[in-house]
């Protein structure tokens, strides 16, 4: 099966070279090229290609936006970013807009020949790097946080308040401030009150001096 294709980048020499790298596989067609988002729009919308070879920077409408669109309107087209930018916000918008693949433009041919064919099946393809830094993100776990009145009950429990007594100071029932108690044991992995003060202090979610 040939593989039909449109590649936009502003740039005319990159541009040049990303066609003859992916001319040269026999199962390879280009179909169109675009120097800004909106001609490519146009040119997926009226040749309608198995993958759009899309730089993440262009003219008139980016390749996040562009992405977007074709997801949306011509969902036959596997969108593969071609881009010199690796930073974890670029990725994450191209990702999330549907791309994919997300490539660098340090690609060898056979690297990229390979991606589009696999995009084109509607498979993921992620550079290298890429793919390790997602992966780390997605691993890292998830910072804690307590809302400002988790931390009032906090604090309060820190000053050796009972139930009732916070429930005065912070004008709430003693059952809401059960309530915050357990989101918060929850939040910290904990299982008492004094476990939870120590968790708190130890990840700086409470100040550890007060002025009395």
């Amino acid at each position: 099966m040939t593989v039909r294709i449109v590649v936009a980048d502003d740039h005319p020499a990159m541009r040049a070279g990303v066609i003859a790298l992916l001319a040269s596989a026999p199962d390879l067609e280009i179909v169109g090229e675009a120097a800004d988002g909106h001609e490519a729009l146009e040119l997926v919308a009226r040749l309608r290609p198995d993958v759009a070879v899309l730089d993440l920077r262009m003219p008139v409408q980016d390749g996040v936006a562009l992405t977007t669109r074709i997801v949306a309107e011509h969902p036959a087209t596997r969108v593969l970013i071609l881009t010199t930018y690796d930073t974890d916000s670029e990725i994450e918008r191209a990702v999330e807009a549907g791309a994919l693949g997300y490539l660098l433009k340090d690609a060898g041919r056979d690297q990229l020949t390979s991606a589009v064919r696999a995009a084109a099946r509607g498979e993921t393809v992620l550079a290298p790097s890429v793919a390790a830094r997602l992966v780390a993100r997605i691993r890292a776990p998830a910072p804690i946080t307590l809302t400002p009145r988790e931390v009032d009950v906090l604090q309060a429990v820190a000053d050796g308040l009972s139930n009732p007594d916070i429930g005065a100071r912070l004008f709430i029932t003693e059952a809401t401030v059960k309530t915050h108690l357990l989101r918060i044991f929850a939040k910290l992995d904990v299982n008492d009150r004094t476990a939870a003060v120590v968790a708190a202090l130890q990840r700086d979610l409470l100040p550890r001096h007060r002025d009395r």
